[in-house]
């Protein structure tokens, strides 16, 4: 059994993205081989922008996202998953981050030392869909907000390892399938 925390971060809460079908399948197929899942729906919450150093340091952290840090202290697995917007992760994720990964909770207070995060021991899953095929995104544009998101973020806070699923052509209704099919063998597995 596995304590996993799926995070829907499609900014839009129309049940219609695809996004939510696929958290749907992941979760469902998880919860069906026994793991223990928690889910957090991004366009539910409401994530304040930071503005400052001071802020994002010293700032208080709103309820929704103390609730959201509790939920990661809980989960030995995340699976984060968001459509592509303008070649990155959408504004509302990248927000949601910076105010979840404050140091003191995703790492220590003070100066930067590597590998330091204290997130350590949890693993994660990036699933991000997209319009164009998933080989073009990662070969032409070298998929970089991924890499960022697993290395820059990720990483620096303790979590490893770190897998990822692409899913292209997210209008074909083939891909579809597939990869919903994909995201409840991934779910049962835990992975």
């Amino acid at each position: 059994m596995t304590r996993i925390l799926v995070i829907d971060a499609h900014p839009d809460p129309d049940p219609a993205r695809f996004c939510h079908a696929l958290a749907d399948a992941y979760a469902e197929s998880a919860v069906g081989a026994g793991h223990v899942v928690e889910r957090l729906v991004l366009s539910g919450i409401d994530v304040p922008v930071l503005r400052s150093r001071a802020d994002w340091e010293k700032g208080e952290a709103s309820a929704a996202i103390r609730d959201a840090q509790a939920m990661i202290v809980r989960a030995e697995h995340l699976v984060i998953l968001f459509p592509l917007w303008l070649g990155d992760v959408p504004a509302l994720l990248k927000a949601f981050l910076e105010q979840v990964f404050r140091p003191g909770f995703a790492f220590p207070t003070g100066p930067r030392r590597p590998n330091a995060g204290l997130l350590k021991g949890k693993s994660a899953r990036i699933v991000v869909t997209m319009g164009m095929p998933a080989l073009f995104y990662r070969w032409v544009y070298r998929a970089h907000s991924l890499k960022s998101l697993r290395s820059n973020i990720l990483r620096f806070v303790g979590i490893g390892p770190i897998r990822e699923t692409l899913i292209g052509n997210v209008a074909s209704a083939g891909n579809r399938t597939e990869a919903l099919a994909s995201m409840r063998r991934l779910g049962a597995d835990a992975a």
